[in-house]
């Protein structure tokens, strides 16, 4: 006796098709899903870094510029 396929697909087979599909298509959703948040955090760590890098500018050129010293009146000598 040689088994051979029938035609028509078992009711167990057609669970595992359904099962397959499910899951090929879940794993597509959070591969997508993914890539949307890794854009996400890519933009907003550009957005941070620009922020830093111009604080730091306008640090540095507040540490340029030369701080004014402070001048005390002497005192009258009494009359």
């Amino acid at each position: 006796m040689s088994a051979r396929k029938s035609a028509e697909p078992s009711p167990e087979g057609i669970a595992r098709l359904n099962r397959k599909r499910l899951a090929a298509e879940e794993g597509a959703r959070a591969m997508a899903d993914a890539e949307r948040q890794a854009v996400d955090i890519r933009k907003n760590m550009a957005r941070l870094r620009e922020l830093r890098e111009t604080r730091e500018a306008a640090d540095a050129i507040v540490q340029a510029l030369p701080t004014p010293s402070i001048t005390r009146r002497k005192k009258k000598p009494p009359q």
